[in-house]
């Protein structure tokens, strides 16, 4: 009887301890369970996470991309303008030498020309100073024969006078004085100058002014 005690506890106890770890064993379950889900839903998130950082990084990536290709097209069209500007710059360059050749051949022929000038300027003052030479003695010249004609007018008047015994107030034609003249020809002015012969006791005279006889 006793042992059937013993048994039947024991088979109580057993149950009990089974049923305890029954219990323990679906706690742990259902906590694993809970851990599993929360394991699936972290996977979830960081899928999710882990597309979209995909996503962001493609989006990033193209628009690096886009970046970089609207920076080699910058940089294309910055290469076409340096060209552009230094072909300018070449032409320009070409420009100013051209217009500084052009511009030091004006100026030598300005001072080709100014030299030219000076050179005329020169020959004409010297070819006016010659002919005011020329003509200062070609004056002279006349001067001096118109002042002989006057002497010999004078000499003849004077002869006339004393060979027909004439006062100094008688004043004698041309024709009178032909005798008395060389070549019975009456002289004339070389500057065209009219003479008047006057009395005998004044000097003839000639209309030309400078063409005077000296005082006797």
């Amino acid at each position: 009887m006793i042992l059937k005690s013993w048994v039947l506890w024991l088979c109580i106890i057993a149950l009990v301890i089974s049923e305890l770890l029954l219990f323990s064993a679906k706690q742990q379950k259902n906590l694993a369970q809970a851990d599993a889900r929360d394991a699936r839903q972290q996977i979830a998130e960081l899928t999710n996470e882990l597309a979209q950082a995909k996503t962001s990084d493609a989006e990033a990536q193209n628009a690096e991309i886009a970046r970089l290709r609207s920076e080699n097209q910058d940089l294309v069209r910055l290469r076409n303008q340096v060209t552009q500007l230094t072909e300018a710059n070449r032409q320009l360059t070409q420009q100013l030498k051209a217009v500084r050749q052009a511009a030091q051949q004006q100026q030598d022929q300005i001072q080709a020309w100014q030299a030219d000038a000076v050179a005329a300027q020169q020959a004409q003052r010297a070819a006016a100073a010659a002919a005011a030479q020329q003509q200062a003695q070609a004056e002279a010249a006349q001067r001096n024969a118109c002042i002989t004609n006057l002497r010999q007018i004078d000499a003849a008047k004077q002869q006339w006078a004393l060979e027909n015994s004439k006062s100094d107030e008688a004043v004698p034609g041309q024709q009178d004085l032909l005798p008395y003249l060389k070549g019975n020809v009456f002289p004339t002015c070389p500057g065209g100058g009219t003479y008047t012969i006057n009395n005998v006791g004044s000097l003839p005279t000639c209309s030309i002014p400078g063409h005077v006889l000296p005082p006797q």
